[in-house]
């Protein structure tokens, strides 16, 4: 149920780029900028510079539950999760996800996008912000940091927002190099996301690159 109530926020997160850019005035006064694929983007989104982001002290690794490992077929991506705890389906509601993940015990959803272009880090964070604040124009990043997770720096984003009527939070890890770019998110509502930061955190932490 929270999963299709989700699902216009969650269209909101393809990386699909465009090259025509048109400037307009919405009727609240906000600038914004259309894109030729129908979609826009705030231009007054209150940006954090990559050296205000700082670098988590810990270091994250794989839990040694995370038995079960999927693979990006679209790059060398790899996720390791706990069979007991999470299920999983390929190409599902989300025509961006590559992956769409649910915890068997509970409203906890998590999504994989993988994307086949390098992106940097500060542009991949703004991009997966401004997409999800066309969807829900009060959405906060409330935590962000970089993290070395298996030995890669990753972003780390938690934001949270409202659509139709649902208060949801977003907490998730951003990563790329030259094989790609992906997108790791969980998500739920705003009441639950504390009770669950530990399935959060081991999902997320079973992100790694696998070696050809």
């Amino acid at each position: 149920m929270i999963k299709n109530l989700f699902l216009p926020l969650l269209l909101m997160f393809s990386l699909t780029l465009s090259h025509a850019q048109i400037k307009a005035v919405t009727e609240n006064g906000d600038e914004v900028t259309l894109y030729d694929d129908g979609t826009w983007s705030y231009d007054d989104l209150e940006m954090t510079d990559e050296a205000e982001i700082l670098m988590n002290p810990a270091t994250f690794e794989k839990s040694d539950k995370a038995t079960f490992l999927l693979k990006s077929s679209k790059n060398n991506f790899g996720f390791y999760l706990n069979p007991k705890e999470w299920t999983f389906s390929k190409e599902g509601e989300n025509p961006a996800a590559e992956y769409e993940l649910h915890l068997k015990s509970g409203d906890l959803y998590a999504m994989i996008i993988s994307e086949q272009w390098e992106i940097p880090l500060e542009n991949l964070r703004e991009i997966a912000v401004s997409k999800a604040k066309a969807a829900a124009p009060d959405l906060q990043v409330v935590k962000e940091e970089y993290r070395i997770v298996n030995g890669l720096k990753m972003l780390h984003l938690q934001m949270n927002g409202t659509i139709q009527g649902i208060k949801f939070s977003y907490y998730g890890y951003y990563y790329s190099d030259v094989a790609g770019t992906v997108q790791y998110v969980t998500f739920t509502s705003q009441s639950l996301i504390e009770s669950y930061r530990e399935q959060c955190d081991a999902l997320l932490n079973g992100l790694v690159v696998i070696e050809k």
